[in-house]
């Protein structure tokens, strides 16, 4: 079976995490995804979180550059420039996250590409977008969760705004950014005319956000922090288990709309008398007294695992979930059977774990292959779709163009 995106091609100027993010997801549904790197060093994301004394690409860069190929255009000079326009040309999408105003000098911006290809979607990621007040900011994932409103609601009561540990302003953003340009394909399959996408950090982690912002739309206050505690009037927190790391614990919710969930609770830990305790007899009472319930559910779970504690809870229709650490995860045999997380083979790294496509399309397989190396397909990709001769490849290598 063919995958759905089979014939779209994407040329990708981004770098980092919020756009790389976005065409990784577009080459995991099959299109061929062309990453246009820069000299010397390619995408500085090769680079982050490695060791001074370990020179391969990062593990940061290789979970977000699969499927994808590479080549090493230096856009600076003017033959790099006349490369970059032929691919355009050749372009379903032309995707990229570059600071304020970098495209347009480099004259890639989306008046220079509508002009080279009318049908190309040119997809672009910026901070804050390319009008307002912020426009000419700079932003970073912590930058994007602060200015949403998302920081100021994770932490707990009595304590500091805290960073959510999930990239929601550089991946969230690029998952927005791939529904966009797959809606902007959609209408140019009805009108044949690309068009220009945007989608600005602050306000795709504003989306995710959007429903922490029902008590301020009814009472016009600013909606505090609860920690693990529910802010919706159930019962939600944090079960200790057995053992001392902090991940040895189970996150637990009884819904306020759901009593039959509390009733299960009681009986999987052997107190059934707890459904008349006064304490806990309403979705309120229980919200109020969150820290007896809490204290009561860690006395039976302290015996267990949490694995086992999820289990138990579970089969019976409660929704809970282990606490998994990133070394569980990536070990956790419910994923390693869904095939979101798998080996791969690599030339520099070896064989090591990757998480692969989460979404799933009955008649479109996930097909995964490692990310590129730098430069790796500059050749193919120049006399194949730039129309370059050997001859001529060679010459722009030898004048350190590619």
């Amino acid at each position: 079976m063919s995958q759905a995106l089979v014939g779209i091609r994407v040329i990708d100027f981004t770098h980092d995490q919020a756009g790389p993010s976005c065409t990784q997801m577009l080459a995991w549904l099959g299109a061929d995804v062309i990453k246009i790197e820069r000299p010397p060093h390619g995408d500085r994301a090769r680079r982050l979180w490695a060791t001074p004394d370990d020179p391969a690409d990062s593990y940061f860069f290789l979970l977000l550059n699969s499927n994808k190929r590479s080549i090493v255009v230096d856009l600076k000079t003017v033959e790099g420039k006349d490369i970059a326009r032929r691919l355009v040309r050749e372009a379903d999408v032309v995707a990229e996250n570059l600071g304020p105003g970098v495209m347009e000098r480099l004259g890639l911006g989306y008046e220079a590409v509508k002009v080279l290809n009318p049908r190309a979607v040119y997809a672009s990621v910026k901070g804050f977008g390319s009008y307002g007040p912020y426009s000419a900011y700079k932003c970073f994932e912590p930058v994007a969760q602060a200015t949403s409103g998302a920081m100021s609601v994770t932490g707990e009561a009595d304590g500091p705004p805290l960073l959510n540990g999930a990239n929601i302003g550089d991946s969230g953003t690029g998952m927005h950014l791939a529904i966009a340009i797959l809606a902007a394909l959609v209408q140019r399959g009805r009108t044949g005319k690309g068009q220009l996408v945007e989608v600005a950090m602050q306000e795709a982690v504003l989306n995710l956000t959007r429903v922490k912002f029902t008590p301020t739309l009814r009472d016009g206050k600013p909606l505090g922090r609860t920690g693990n505690r529910s802010a919706t009037g159930g019962y939600a927190d944090l079960i200790r288990c057995a053992g001392d790391g902090v991940n040895e614990a189970v996150y637990l919710i009884i819904p306020p709309d759901n009593p039959e969930m509390f009733t299960a609770v009681t009986e999987v830990i052997g107190q059934p008398e707890l459904q008349k305790d006064e304490r806990f007899a309403t979705p309120p009472a229980r919200a109020r007294n969150a820290a007896a319930l809490t204290e009561i559910l860690e006395g039976w779970a302290r015996s267990r695992s949490k694995h086992d504690v999820m289990k138990a809870l579970a089969s019976r229709g409660v929704v809970c979930g282990a606490v998994l650490d990133t070394a569980e995860v990536l070990a956790n045999p419910h994923l390693r059977e869904r095939g979101v997380v798998y080996d791969i083979d690599h030339p520099t790294r070896g064989r090591f774990s990757v998480i692969g496509c989460p979404v799933r399309l009955s008649d479109s397989p996930f097909s995964p292959t490692r990310a590129p190396l730098m430069g790796e397909h500059t050749e193919t990709v120049l006399t194949s779709l730039g129309g370059f001769s050997a001859d001529e490849v060679r010459a722009l290598r030898e004048k350190r163009v590619i």
